[in-house]
């Protein structure tokens, strides 16, 4: 590749980039306005601060998000990576931009039960696409890097105490009950982040420990038309030699290759697991990624 294609694909790659976090900045203010505000529902991190201060102060959240965000860029600049902040502070102004553009879009519903569950959806993916997009809502984040670095907890476990903390203040000062509908929020939330990021066909691997590992191959290659990875084993109890036979599958084949093995070898081994995202050749393309 010479270096004016790289230049032309480095580009495109950031300005998919771009499209990506303000369509994702853009669902998140949508639900945000639409079903979160309206119906006194939490959130977690520097968003759910600046909601609180909206519901208190009635201060616009799109300032607050950006104000509160502002002191952490600050503090991150030595801390933390230069494309992890620089991705966070673009997350954050096309987040705070959006949320002051959708601010006066209609209310959904006044069903806070409903606008919970909803809400979860639509951030989730909003938030799922400006995570795949390598952006990111700066906020609690950078603080969990920077307390990570500096306390035996990891970053997880930072957000998730900074949540608690933020939702029991949200039950001591308004009610208890709306700090359960935004822990629902929130759930439902982090489930859709995941799906959006690994997607929803997951796959199967399939691991055989038999004595007749070249049949089975030569079958499942065959008749399904999948790779198959043959490695050597020894089995701790015996001190046998053991061929051991992987395949990645989709949901559909586990059958038939079930019964593959079982023709082959009846006391063959089969251990399967869930593989949520598979990248190559018979699954998905390296695009996107």
């Amino acid at each position: 590749m010479n270096w004016k294609r790289f230049q032309d694909y480095f580009k495109w790659q950031l300005l998919k980039h771009f499209l990506g976090i303000l369509v994702g900045a853009s669902i998140v203010s949508m639900s945000i306005n639409s079903l979160i505000i309206p119906n006194h529902i939490a959130d977690g991190g520097l968003t759910g601060i600046a909601i609180i201060l909206h519901y208190l102060f009635n201060w616009p959240v799109s300032w607050a998000v950006f104000l509160l965000n502002l002191p952490l860029f600050i503090l991150g600049l030595r801390m933390v990576g230069r494309n992890f902040l620089i991705f966070s502070i673009v997350g954050v102004g096309v987040l705070s931009a959006t949320l002051s553009l959708t601010s006066n879009i209609p209310v959904l519903t006044h069903d806070t039960l409903l606008a919970a569950i909803s809400g979860g959806v639509l951030s989730g993916i909003g938030m799922g696409i400006i995570f795949r997009s390598r952006g990111s809502l700066g906020g609690t984040d950078i603080l969990a890097v920077l307390f990570a670095r500096t306390t035996p907890f990891s970053v997880g476990q930072i957000l998730l105490g900074i949540d608690a903390v933020i939702f029991l203040g949200v039950a001591i000062l308004f009610r208890p009950e709306m700090a359960m509908y935004a822990m629902i929020y929130m759930f439902i939330a982090t489930r859709v982040v995941d799906l959006v990021q690994e997607g929803l066909s997951h796959s199967k691997s399939v691991m055989v420990i038999t004595t007749h590992p070249q049949q089975i191959a030569e079958e499942v290659m065959a008749k399904l038309e999948r790779g198959v990875t043959l490695f050597h084993a020894t089995g701790a109890f015996s001190g046998e030699a053991k061929q051991v036979v992987y395949c990645v599958i989709n949901r559909t084949e586990l059958s038939q290759i079930k019964e593959i093995v079982h023709k082959q070898d009846p006391l063959a081994f089969v251990a399967v697991s869930e593989v949520p995202e598979v990248v190559g050749e018979g699954f998905s393309s390296w695009k996107g990624h």
